[in-house]
């Protein structure tokens, strides 16, 4: 609601696979198709003259790098960006830490589809919470939303296929980590700094370091990979200072 306030517009969207969009199988999921899909959509809206403040979140911000890539190389298509905000998501393999479950789904081979199968409410409320700080815990009702979303056109089959995006990441670093690192977009990571999956201080240290020229909010102590949720207020907080900040 803060966004839509500050801003003429805000659009928010579920990438294939995800949330209540198709989720096709078998289908190679990728984050250029992502990418193309973001272009195509702002397109569609009309918006294609426009500037445009991306806010991005893991998967999300892989997919904001192949953007920025495309519009620093002038490619067909691409989006004109203003800013981008990245938040809590493996911009460097090095430093990303998939949990267990992911690693076995990505590279599980004939044993994935079984885990998918097998994948059930209890087994998917246990492996998130794990990644939300311990006095930010989604309620009983958001996990059943979650799950819900998930289990929307049976994404729980898909999973596996869509986990390829951490392998993507390792074989595009220099493409993904050298479009931050080149671009004159003002740049800006909002992080909490409990997640496991991007520890601190490794991954804000070697953030600080490849990209000397953005700017970061670090949220509370307690606050971790998904601090939209869990501080929301302190996230847009953090956001609107810097969009006002340029």
């Amino acid at each position: 609601e803060g966004l839509t306030q500050r801003f003429h517009r805000v659009i928010a969207l579920d990438f294939v696979g995800f949330g209540f969009s198709d989720k096709p199988r078998p289908h190679r999921y990728s984050i250029f198709e992502q990418a193309s899909i973001v272009e195509g959509l702002v397109r569609h809206l009309g918006l294609r003259h426009q500037k445009i403040n991306l806010l991005s979140h893991d998967y999300g911000d892989t997919v904001a790098q192949e953007l920025l890539h495309r519009y620093e190389h002038n490619k067909t298509g691409s989006i004109l960006i203003n800013s981008l905000c990245l938040s809590n998501g493996g911009i460097f393999p090095e430093t990303h830490h998939p949990r267990f479950i992911q690693k076995i789904l990505k590279d599980g081979g004939l044993l994935s589809p079984i885990l998918t199968r097998l994948m059930n409410f209890f087994f998917f409320s246990r492996g998130l919470g794990a990644v939300f700080g311990p006095y930010t815990q989604p309620s009983p009702a958001e996990y059943w939303d979650m799950w819900t979303a998930v289990r929307t056109n049976d994404g729980n089959l898909v999973v596996d296929s869509i986990l390829q995006y951490i392998n993507q990441r390792k074989k595009h670093r220099d493409r993904w980590v050298g479009a931050l690192m080149s671009t004159s977009v003002p740049l800006h990571l909002i992080y909490g700094p409990l997640d496991p999956v991007n520890p601190h201080p490794e991954f804000l240290q070697l953030y600080k370091k490849v990209l000397p020229m953005s700017t970061v909010s670090v949220l509370d102590d307690h606050i971790s990979h998904y601090p939209q949720l869990e501080d929301p207020m302190g996230f847009l907080n953090a956001y609107l200072n810097f969009i006002n900040s340029f």
